[in-house]
């Protein structure tokens, strides 16, 4: 039997699907919002801010674990109703490409930067010893341009990377420019480091264009313009460790790139990393051709729940569907 044009151009086919991700508020644990009428279908190479694209991903899959329970009336305990058990959501995949966020995704605890060493350095550490002197970031500086006093310029150089935020001021909770990216519940932990802030936040970006008096950067800062009394340093590397107390948390949205049929796009609120397996692999060596291998992140997630304004709901994920042209809706 044949199929009509309409209802063949009802299966969504894809090569593959794209992540995106973008920060939770935790002081009151507010998502980024993905409005599908807004910008459901966005072009994939630019999307909307503040989404971050964090490329290809493999081996996506997801499960709804929430049970449906029954109440059962009458004398011979006929089912008269249905509800909803305890909620629980996962996604799970494997991030083709090496960053900062897609590290920290991975990890789920604390991501550090590496700042370059003072010369010299006599204190080694694994997540990076004593760093070189920051340098103040002038006002007027932005996300995309940052501006130094004079003779300051010679700490940077073209394809440095460098992190960009405040001093540590010895307070408690939540740290790091725009995203959260530690939690600090007592300064002598931190060891009262002034640093700790460029330690870890996610204000870091690629020097394109050094000038007389500043830089330009080759990609937005992630968390915003620099703060006042922002400072910026080198980052030679990235580091994350296996353990640690901190929950990272982020808003993630799934896209199946429409080859034919409509894009399917898969948006959980608040995604928090989480591992249930007893000996879960956290990298997969996939070989391209002996002796070459691409190493592969693998990431799995926890969804929390958010409340849906429009009825008062709790949620964990949103399933959208945009129809390609022409085709029939059942």
């Amino acid at each position: 039997m044949s199929t009509s044009p309409l209802r063949a151009a009802m299966v969504p086919v894809t090569r593959q699907v794209r992540a995106y991700f973008a920060p939770v508020d935790r002081a009151s644990e507010s998502p980024t919002i993905f409005d599908p009428g807004v910008c459901g279908v966005f072009p994939l190479n630019a999307p909307p801010a503040p989404w971050v694209d964090l490329g290809w991903i493999e081996n996506f899959a997801r499960w709804y674990n929430t049970s449906t329970e029954v109440v059962r009336v009458g004398a011979r305990s006929l089912p008269g109703g249905q509800f909803r058990g305890a909620l629980e959501a996962r996604v799970e995949f494997d991030f083709c490409q090496w960053g900062k966020l897609q590290m920290a995704l991975a990890c789920g605890s604390e991501h550090m930067n590496v700042l370059a060493p003072v010369p010299g350095n006599a204190s080694p550490a694994p997540s990076g010893g004593t760093p070189a002197s920051a340098v103040a970031v002038l006002p007027g500086s932005t996300a995309n341009q940052l501006i130094f006093g004079p003779g300051a310029m010679s700490g940077f150089a073209v394809g440095n990377l460098i992190a960009v935020d405040v001093d540590y001021q010895q307070q408690t909770g939540y740290v790091g420019t725009g995203i959260a990216a530690a939690y600090v519940s007592d300064p002598a932990a931190v060891k009262h480091d002034p640093n700790y802030v460029r330690r870890v936040t996610f204000n870091v970006a690629r020097v394109a264009e050094v000038t007389s008096t500043s830089v330009l950067l080759a990609q937005p800062l992630i968390g915003g313009a620099p703060a006042a009394g922002a400072s910026a340093q080198v980052v030679v590397g990235f580091v994350d460790r296996e353990g640690g107390s901190f929950f990272q948390e982020w808003s993630g949205l799934f896209v199946g790139e429409e080859e034919s049929g409509g894009r399917v796009c898969f948006y959980y609120p608040r995604l928090s990393p989480s591992t249930t397996a007893e000996k879960a692999a956290r990298e997969d060596f996939a070989e391209i051709k002996k002796p070459l291998s691409m190493i592969a992140m693998k990431a799995s997630f926890l969804a929390l729940p958010y409340t849906d304004g429009n009825d008062g709901q709790t949620v964990l994920c949103y399933r959208s569907y945009f129809p390609a042209e022409r085709a029939a809706l059942y």
